[in-house]
């Protein structure tokens, strides 16, 4: 079981997520904007980020880039998933420190499989 922190501003996909990992045998935490989700994971050390991108305020790629920069949350791996599907738009995320990129909608499967290959002691 890991400790997953959802960043995302949408009810909906906080709800589908949470219910996804929760099921998987996760325990869930959320909050809606990235400055929030920045102060939650500098305090508390969540084994995995799953990051929306397109947030008010400071969007996800700069949240992304926040964390994966700073020495106290560096190590925490952050999953982003978004509408936007373009290549380049992954490559960003990629650039800004994200272990993964994935475009919604979610295949259940292929969520589950990206978050045990980064953390596998956590299946």
């Amino acid at each position: 079981m890991a400790n997953i922190l959802i960043i995302d501003d949408s009810p909906t996909d906080v709800r589908v997520f949470t219910t996804l990992l929760e099921r998987a045998g996760h325990a869930v935490q959320s909050v809606g904007t990235a400055e929030e989700g920045i102060e939650r994971v500098r305090a508390e050390q969540p084994d995995l980020v799953i990051m929306d991108v397109i947030m008010p305020g400071m969007n996800g790629f700069q949240a992304t880039r926040t964390l994966s920069r700073d020495p106290v949350t560096a190590n925490v791996p952050i999953v982003m998933i978004s509408t936007k599907s373009m290549e380049t738009d992954r490559v960003w995320g990629m650039r800004q420190g994200a272990k993964a990129f994935i475009t919604k909608p979610v295949n259940e499967k292929d969520l589950l499989a990206c978050i045990n290959d980064l953390l596998p002691n956590a299946a």
